[in-house]
């Protein structure tokens, strides 16, 4: 499920801002990208991710920058290559004519005299409790997100639901009249090979019955019509169901392939189809479900 949150903690000297995002995937996926003066804390920063969500590939930005009027990197001076910058300054004075001598302001100017560190001198101890604060916070906003979505989503689910249980019903009205088509087709075939010689109907009743055990799919539908029932179920008990109905959409499909393998009857065949097409369509949704 996508999602996204953003929060900043501000302590006396340090600000600490968390931007997370997440898009859908099958298992947790966490991408961490903290300050490397940070990285003995991202152990932590992960286990609090975890705990908020369970599914989905999971971007966690984190960034550091000092309170207004403050600075968290001290300027740091490389003297050597002010005198490199000042002594070809002088050389070329005294080799055009021109005079003069380079001023502080004008080496100050110059790039890589005056750099800041990389990386904010901040201690563990003091970082921490202001990012478990932004990403608690960041987190509480994209499952916020999450929830929202994941309402739209149940309806959908239910609509494809209540598509699906049309497929199963119609097959389950087809099955009989294709068992009586089956016999009344043997029959015409016996006829014209016969001729007018009649036809031995218990002949005809026993290929009947074997016919109709090898296509029988009262299990089948049986089966499909339970696990829709539970998928109903999961849909309104809510919570962490994304795996579940994962698995669940697979049997159902499973016996989806055992009915259409069994079906000796066009119709049938077609919904088995369109319930096939309802399937793939609820498995990519269930994709998004935590």
């Amino acid at each position: 499920m996508t999602g996204f949150g953003r929060a900043e903690a501000a302590g006396e000297r340090l600000t600490v801002t968390v931007e997370v995002k997440s898009v859908n995937h099958r298992h947790l996926d966490i991408a961490l990208k903290i300050p490397r003066g940070l990285a003995s804390l991202e152990l932590d920063a992960r286990r609090l991710a975890q705990s908020a969500v369970q599914r989905g590939r999971l971007d966690v930005t984190v960034s550091l920058a000092p309170v207004e009027g403050g600075t968290l990197t001290p300027l740091i001076v490389n003297v050597a290559q002010a005198r490199e910058y000042a002594e070809i300054a002088r050389r070329l004075a005294d080799e055009t004519n021109l005079g003069g001598a380079p001023t502080v302001a004008w080496l100050l100017d110059q790039p890589g005299v005056v750099s800041r560190e990389a990386e904010p001198a901040v201690t563990p101890e003091e970082a921490w409790p202001l990012l478990e604060r932004g990403l608690t916070q960041a987190l509480g906003e994209l499952v916020a997100r999450r929830e929202a979505e994941g309402e739209a989503l149940q309806r959908e689910l239910l609509a494809l639901h209540g598509a699906l249980t049309a497929h199963v019903d119609a097959i389950a009205e087809r099955a009989p009249l294709a068992a009586a088509r089956r016999g009344t087709r043997l029959r015409e075939r016996m006829q014209s090979l016969l001729g007018d010689n009649p036809i031995d109907e218990a002949r005809v009743a026993t290929e009947v019955a074997v016919w109709a055990e090898k296509t029988d799919i009262s299990e089948e539908l049986a089966r499909l019509r339970a696990h829709l029932e539970q998928l109903t179920g999961l849909l309104a008990e809510g919570g962490q169901v994304g795996r579940t109905l994962d698995f669940l959409i697979q049997e159902m499909n499973r016996e989806a392939n055992t009915v259409g393998s069994k079906a000796d009857d066009l119709e049938i065949s077609q919904a088995v189809i369109a319930a096939k097409s309802t399937l793939e369509k609820l498995r990519e949704q269930v994709q998004n479900i935590e």
